[in-house]
């Protein structure tokens, strides 16, 4: 089954199961995968992608933007395209990064994701008026989340994509994961106090979910 979304023509995958309910997704291939009953019919597949079009149209667009940030080189919002030159060191220009190898880049990435971070963990800390424990600092790369906090072991995780974006979205990830520190859930008191550090949060997790 194909479905056309912007003019663009895409595969469906139909996964019958024993389900009540009716699942759309779209993955990383850029298939739309609809998981459904075994007595669906397509007549009533298609008429719900129709239904869910703007959903699948903006699951679309996120998966190619993440895409394009794995084919390109992203650094703090920035996207720069990286020449292979003979060189001791790194030369970064408004648009372009001259480095000796893509091995050589990744480790001074690498670097320079654990400085950054560092720095800007102590700099929300600093902000923080509340008695919370100064957070041990782990780096990994994660499918789902941009951070993860440990209360029972006092560990703040962030997510090493993070350094692909501004420091405006790292800023707010640790704001969010500190003020677990107080607040465990995501109720309203959360929210009011992930707000009284990062007044623009709405605005910076909508930049974060559109990839």
């Amino acid at each position: 089954m194909k479905y056309v979304v912007n003019g663009i023509e895409y595969d469906v995958i139909i996964e019958k199961k024993n389900n009540k309910n009716t699942y759309i997704r779209v993955k990383e291939d850029l298939k739309i995968y609809v998981t459904t009953n075994y007595f669906v019919s397509k007549g009533y597949i298609k008429q719900l992608l129709d239904n869910n079009y703007e959903s699948i149209k903006k699951m679309i667009d996120k998966n190619k933007s993440r895409q394009e940030k794995n084919n390109y080189f992203y650094y703090l919002g920035k996207k720069y395209d990286v020449i292979i030159v003979p060189t001791f060191d790194i030369d970064i220009t408004e648009d372009k990064i001259f480095v000796k190898s893509n091995d050589y880049l990744n480790k001074w990435l690498k670097k320079q994701t654990e400085r950054l971070y560092e720095e800007r963990l102590d700099y929300i800390y600093s902000l923080f008026k509340e008695d919370i424990p100064y957070p041990k600092l782990r780096i990994r790369k994660m499918k789902t989340r941009w951070g993860v906090c440990n209360r029972k072991d006092k560990i703040v995780t962030l997510n090493s994509e993070l350094i692909k974006y501004g420091i405006n979205q790292i800023d707010y990830v640790i704001v969010h994961e500190l003020s677990h520190f107080i607040y465990f859930d995501h109720s309203k008191n959360f929210w009011n106090q992930v707000m009284k550090y990062c007044p623009n949060y709405k605005e910076i997790r909508k930049t974060l979910r559109e990839g």
